[in-house]
């Protein structure tokens, strides 16, 4: 009996760890898809810095992560060539089992020069076995060149003897354009990465095709600010990538590759969320529905990156810092910030005055904590606090909801006084100032900016600026405000906002 309740045991352990070896042995051939190739495919450290992404960033939203794992190891500036002599490829090589995939494409950086003591990178033309002989002048070793398809082709016999399954793509387009058309690259590296590609029975995905067709269909003007960048021809936003990786995944489906078999019917993808820029203020930088009375809120948005911010202008026409905030405008504007948004503020236009005056908009000045009680038309009773006491209630709570508060003062009225611009610096520019001093602020004193901006123009052109009174500008002149302020943005090294704003070199 011992002998039986034994044997059936041993059965059951048996089982138990036949079980257990199918599981780890079922975790052992989860296959791996890495990607290698150049700043297209990963940009940067692939954290989007800049704005800018590579196509590898986002390819995994496209496959089913839980039965294949996906590994990104291309590099910004390498050439099928550098990826190999650097090192880079030898370890992802070292990692390949049967049944991988590896994702290749190159060609963005393979026509540099051969050799010279800056990055040193260039293939030779073509597919042929030719070669050069160098002593490489930037690493100092002597070196043996290939063209661009020996690399390709070594790169795809590399991956096979491990047992793995090379794609080869085209690579991207550069957002060039002639004529309304997009140029093709099959007449050099996309025409060789294919020649390599049939040569040596691997799946081609002619990318830069595909992606060029895409581009002409949505037309320059809406490629350029959304796919692409103005200041960058060859590496793509956020949404330009997950294009390239769709349109990667639309040439494996076309294919008779197993990778197919991965990939995700219905993907959800994910961009990366957007920060927000919240306005507030008075009608010097509000939308007034006015063409004579236009704030510099209005077109500023054409200077910010808008497919990694938005710009929420949120200012009032006739608000001050204490009506802004009593009104509730305040209250719904801090409701809707998260963590890592930024709050532009300028406030002082309609702060002047009586307290108690019908408006019931001016604060008390200075500083300090004073406080008036004053009468409401209600019957009920205010707490009038000084402007320095609202606005630093504006940063202060800012940064409690994890914003970036910067502080303005306000932009200058069209007075003159022996040939000077009227500053506010003894006044509410003086008071934003300390106020944001005080509560560890970024401070930018627009009034004194503009002024001297307005100074060097003279008060002829100027007055043109301001055709309904002293106060507002018109759209030239809020056009001219808007720009000179996100100069000053984009110059302030302390302001992490300035790697959001572009300003095109024809107007700079």
């Amino acid at each position: 009996m011992n002998s039986l309740k034994t044997y059936f045991l041993l059965v059951f352990v048996s089982v138990i760890l036949l079980i257990g070896c199918n599981n780890n042995d079922s975790e052992e051939q989860k296959p791996s898809v890495y990607l290698v190739g150049d700043s297209t495919v990963k940009n940067g450290q692939g954290d989007g810095a800049g704005g800018l992404w590579g196509w590898g960033d986002y390819i995994g939203q496209f496959l089913d992560i839980t039965k294949v794992d996906v590994e990104n190891h291309a590099l910004g500036g390498t050439s099928s060539r550098t990826f190999q002599s650097k090192g880079l490829w030898q370890p992802v090589k070292d990692s390949l089992k049967k049944g991988d995939y590896v994702l290749i494409q190159f060609g963005h950086n393979d026509a540099g020069p051969v050799n010279d003591d800056f990055r040193a990178r260039g293939t030779i033309g073509g597919v042929g076995d030719e070669t050069e002989e160098i002593d490489n002048m930037l690493t100092g070793k002597h070196e043996i060149v290939h063209s661009y398809g020996w690399y390709i082709r070594k790169l795809i016999k590399d991956a096979k003897e491990q047992g793995a399954i090379p794609i080869v793509m085209s690579p991207i387009p550069r957002n060039n354009w002639e004529n309304g058309s997009v140029p093709r690259n099959d007449q050099s590296y996309g025409g060789w990465a294919q020649q390599v590609a049939e040569e040596e029975n691997v799946t081609f995905i002619d990318l830069n095709d595909k992606m060029a067709k895409a581009m002409e269909h949505q037309g320059q003007l809406k490629v350029t600010g959304n796919l692409f960048y103005e200041r960058d021809h060859t590496h793509t936003s956020a949404k330009g990538a997950v294009l390239a990786a769709s349109l990667v995944v639309e040439g494996i489906k076309e294919s008779d590759n197993s990778l197919k078999n991965f990939v995700v019917e219905d993907p959800q993808i994910s961009l990366p969320s957007k920060r927000n820029v919240f306005l507030i203020g008075d009608s010097t930088v509000a939308n007034n529905n006015d063409e004579e009375a236009v704030g510099w809120g209005v077109p500023i948005q054409k200077y910010f990156d808008t497919t990694r911010v938005n710009v929420i202008n949120k200012a009032r026409g006739g608000r001050s810092s204490r009506t802004f905030r009593n009104e509730g405008l305040w209250e719904a504007v801090k409701d809707s910030i998260e963590e890592g948004d930024f709050v532009l503020m300028q406030f002082g236009h309609n702060d002047g005055g009586d307290v108690i005056k019908p408006k019931h908009r001016a604060s008390l000045k200075g500083m300090s904590d004073s406080i008036q009680e004053v009468p409401k038309p209600d019957g009920s009773k205010e707490e009038v606090h000084t402007y320095g006491w609202y606005m630093k209630k504006y940063i202060s709570e800012a940064k409690e909801q994890g914003a970036t508060p910067i502080v303005f003062s306000h932009i200058p009225r069209n007075k003159w006084n022996n040939g000077k611009v009227e500053r506010v610096d003894n006044t509410y520019g003086k008071w934003a100032k300390e106020a944001a001093n005080q509560e560890d602020a970024i401070f930018i004193d627009l009034n004194d900016s503009i002024a001297r901006k307005y100074e060097e123009m003279g008060p002829e052109k100027v007055a043109e600026f301001f055709p309904k009174d002293h106060t507002h500008t018109n759209m030239e002149g809020a056009e001219l405000n808007a720009l000179f302020i996100a100069e000053l943005l984009k110059q302030n090294k302390k302001i992490n906002l300035r790697d959001y704003i572009y300003i095109p070199k024809d107007i700079e």
